[in-house]
């Protein structure tokens, strides 16, 4: 069997992945569909094989999906395939002049060809720090205390209205849970999609009962006996809470790459397929900084559809095949039963036209800069998605 729980291993070259979520995955399915047959080592730093993160905030909270059923493949893949996945080993160190990298079992690996896909780690508040009723979302066992957590129906506050927040919301307020979500910004998801269609995202979960305070801030909190009671804003307001969820973004999951030369803190700076400036070492997903041509500068993280084929590129350059066109940026998110879909990058002081009914919760919106379209988001139009990646690759070559 090739999948190992906090097992030494044996120093051997060949293809070394450190991370075990999407990104990881993709990259070992693709050097083995292309023929590769040297040694492939996954470091999952997780007890669990590689999964699928999108449902933890949606169908696996609400409690509608089995937990292995979020696992990308079955043990058996990784016997059939010849890829070790070391489960419950994480990366430590890399040094790159001797292609090593250190693990948390004091296992030394060799690489001929290394993908750094550790992911993101969510970020915290220094005042929320320490009290046993806070909780983040990233993994599936952060999922699945959440879920435990959810099913007394408590008062829960989410800091944060990014996406993951706001998925959270939805699912809790389908449980039942009485919902406040605290946004700092005037408008959910403001600095992604401007402040229009962010005011559409606060009046959908306003209209399904979800207390939003936007422009504010936590300024005290309110705890007895290590736990949060309530939370005092910045205003003067006060929010009650038995359960709070912090969603205030992600880092990049690098900080094990301290003294080997390669980009911190924003990530790995690669290149669109993944190619870092250190030879032989790509990176995919969270933990890279991806150089976008427009704008000129390297932007952090990944998005599900595209971590994996940045990761698949990466798997084929490894192998000194062509990596095929860079993936567009992609996302999707499900909220009260709407399915929202984002495609291409726009920035703040981008157009944008709506075509359809906001009010209706059906209607594309399109950004564009300097006449050309960078971005288009669809709410309950997936039939819209083929038109406009092909309008955004054309547009953006």
């Amino acid at each position: 069997m090739r999948i190992h729980q906090n097992g030494r291993r044996p120093a051997a070259d060949g293809i070394v992945i450190a991370g075990g979520g999407l990104a990881a995955q993709r990259c070992a399915e693709t050097l083995r569909r292309c023929g590769s047959e040297e040694p492939i080592r996954i470091l999952c730093a997780e007890p669990h094989r590689p999964y699928d993160r999108p449902p933890l905030s949606k169908e696996l909270l609400a409690g509608g999906k089995d937990p292995r059923a979020l696992s990308f493949r079955e043990p058996e893949w990784y016997e059939r395939s010849a890829v070790d996945l070391l489960c419950g080993v994480a990366a430590r160190r890399l040094s790159p002049g001797d292609r090593r990298v250190e693990t948390s079992d004091g296992s030394v690996l060799r690489y001929r060809k290394l993908l750094i896909a550790t992911g993101g780690r969510p970020r915290t508040l220094a005042p929320l720090l320490g009290y046993q009723n806070v909780l983040t979302l990233r993994s599936l066992d952060d999922a699945l205390e959440l879920q435990g957590r959810l099913s007394s129906g408590p008062r829960l506050a989410i800091v944060g209205a990014g996406f993951i927040g706001l998925e959270i919301a939805s699912t809790a307020r389908g449980l039942g849970a009485d919902v406040t979500v605290i946004e700092a910004a005037p408008a959910p998801l403001q600095s992604v999609l401007g402040e229009s269609i962010g005011a559409w995202f606060a009046r959908l979960h306003d209209q399904h009962g979800v207390d939003m305070r936007l422009g504010h801030t936590v300024a005290r909190v309110h705890a007895q006996a290590g736990t949060v009671r309530g939370l005092t804003l910045a205003d003067g307001s006060t929010v009650a809470a038995d359960l709070i969820v912090v969603g205030v973004g992600t880092d990049p999951d690098v900080d094990w790459l301290a003294g080997s030369g390669i980009g911190l803190p924003g990530g790995v700076k690669v290149d669109p397929n993944g190619r870092s400036s250190c030879p032989d070492v790509f990176a995919a997903g969270d933990a890279a900084a991806t150089y976008e041509a427009g704008s000129g500068t390297y932007l952090p993280g990944s998005h599900w559809e595209a971590a994996a084929r940045q990761a698949a590129g990466a798997a084929r350059l490894m192998l000194g095949l062509d990596p095929g066109r860079p993936p567009a940026a992609a996302f999707w998110t499900d909220q009260y039963g709407l399915r929202i879909q984002y495609l291409g990058r726009s920035r703040p002081g981008d157009g944008v036209a709506v075509d359809g009914d906001p009010e209706a919760n059906d209607f594309t919106a399109t950004y564009t800069r300097a006449g050309r379209v960078v971005a288009v988001l669809a709410v309950n139009r997936p039939r819209a998605l083929p038109a406009a990646r092909a309008l955004i690759e054309r547009e953006n070559p």
